[in-house]
């Protein structure tokens, strides 16, 4: 997406690597930026607990505490009531008849990026960031670009009001958004997400690994560890 002209951004913050290397992103770029989490009954909801660490570690930035305004969070229960996922059910995580992983939660991103746009018509944020990406991803509809650029169409003309859905990770994979964090914030910025965020579907926070911590058997904690590998296998 191409960078908005607007100075306030508002994050969808989830409390993991991606989504914590797009706030850095944002903070980097805007002006003000607010964080929105949702709670949608996922069983790692201990991503959402992880959220204030990171922030508060963020703030530490003398260059980034001023950008940083408040946090929200949603609560969209009824996505997980309806939602038959592993990621809402004690279902196992493995590619359906679908062909798509059990872990993916439809409609998930899409009411996302929805009710951060009203949340953001409220607080006059109309640059929406949020950590989809095409390159290394398990394969959900709702991440791909194309379906990114038609939503954002979508809540412009329902909005009336322009607004622009930012995707920084769209087209790199995960070694290169630890390659990315490193860039923004050096190596504060990558062991801050290595020791807070949280990735693992399994909300595993016992096992710590030199990627951070995770059950490091489920699909996420594994394109976690290779992508950092990857990033150390280059010269970290």
């Amino acid at each position: 997406m191409a960078e908005s002209a607007n100075t306030r951004a508002l994050v969808l913050f989830s409390g993991g690597q991606d989504s914590t290397v797009c706030l850095a992103w944002a903070l980097a770029r805007y002006d003000e930026v607010e964080t929105v989490g949702f709670d949608y009954g996922q069983a790692h909801a201990v991503e959402l607990d992880c959220r204030k660490a990171i922030r508060t570690g963020l703030a530490a930035f003398p260059e980034w505490a001023p950008k940083l305004g408040p946090d929200h969070t949603i609560s969209l229960a009824e996505l997980g009531r309806i939602s038959e996922t592993a990621l809402t059910r004690d279902v196992e995580i493995e590619m359906g008849e679908n062909g798509l992983p059990t872990t993916f939660v439809p409609g998930r991103n899409l009411l996302f990026f929805t009710y951060a746009a009203a949340l953001g018509y409220r607080r006059g944020a109309t640059a929406l960031v949020g950590g989809m990406c095409e390159t290394d991803y398990s394969g959900y509809p709702d991440c791909r670009s194309e379906t990114i650029a038609a939503l954002e169409k979508a809540i412009s003309l329902g909005m009336d009001k322009p607004f622009t859905l930012e995707t920084p990770l769209m087209w790199i994979d995960k070694a290169a958004t630890w390659a990315l964090a490193r860039e923004l914030g050096g190596s504060r910025l990558v062991d801050l997400i290595v020791e807070e965020s949280h990735t693992c579907y399994r909300g595993d926070r016992e096992h710590r690994h030199d990627w951070g911590y995770g059950c490091g058997a489920c699909p996420a904690c594994d394109l976690r560890a290779r992508g950092h590998a990857a990033f150390i296998a280059a010269g970290a």
